[in-house]
């Protein structure tokens, strides 16, 4: 279970503060994978952000029951200085996972060869995502946030992705953004929409994507 309590998030653009999260009051579902829909701008990532903890909002809350990734696909989670295999052995120790079991197979999975063992600033966009994506799905959370990571890499690459990201969601929860319509009905079972700052939640996942696509219009 997830839920907002009076949550709110604006930034300043160009001289002007943009709303995304409006004083949000929600319950997300346990044991649900979650399509996250809304137009570029929404504040998706962000929300996703904030329930990660890796942001602040301006003012409420998130609660949550059980454990929570980062937002996969999201760079800022690792330190750029470390090698990917030494952020890899400092997240195994935060989370209380087994550090060499995880080591093994995030390297196995990112494939990022020499790279792994060089510092994380010295990767490219794509690599970063391989980084993050192989290590939240190395560590058994209870909700996965997802941010586009599965469209990174070669055809290959992205089929392993959806596999191993397919077998997680079977037993856990799951909020994930995608501008894949494909992707959201092959891995989600129902739908929130952020727009205006204002979150619907749809356990008819066909309704999410209607309401989506006619405010893309």
């Amino acid at each position: 279970m997830i839920r907002f309590e009076n949550l709110s998030k604006s930034f300043w653009v160009r001289g002007e503060r943009k709303t995304v999260i409006d004083n949000l009051n929600a319950t997300l579902p346990t044991g649900t994978s979650l399509a996250l829909l809304g137009r570029n701008g929404a504040g998706k990532s962000t929300l996703l952000q904030i329930v990660a903890g890796s942001m602040r909002p301006d003012c409420g809350r998130v609660i949550s029951d059980g454990t929570i990734s980062w937002p996969v696909g999201f760079g800022g989670s690792f330190h750029p200085d470390l090698t990917g295999a030494q952020n890899v052995r400092f997240l195994a120790r935060i989370y209380g996972v087994d550090s060499e079991e995880l080591l093994v197979f995030v390297q196995d999975f990112a494939e990022l060869g020499k790279h792994f063992h060089m510092p994380v600033r010295s990767y490219s966009a794509g690599m970063r995502s391989r980084l993050t994506f192989g290590a939240s799905m190395g560590i058994p959370f209870d909700t996965y946030l997802v941010d586009e990571v599965t469209a990174v890499g070669d055809a290959a690459f992205r089929r392993k992705s959806r596999q191993v990201f397919a077998e997680r969601v079977k037993t856990t929860s799951a909020i994930m953004v995608t501008h894949e319509m494909a992707q959201v009905r092959q891995f989600c079972d129902a739908g929130i929409v952020l727009a205006d700052g204002r979150l619907t939640y749809f356990e008819d996942l066909e309704e999410a994507i209607a309401l989506h696509l006619q405010l893309l219009q």
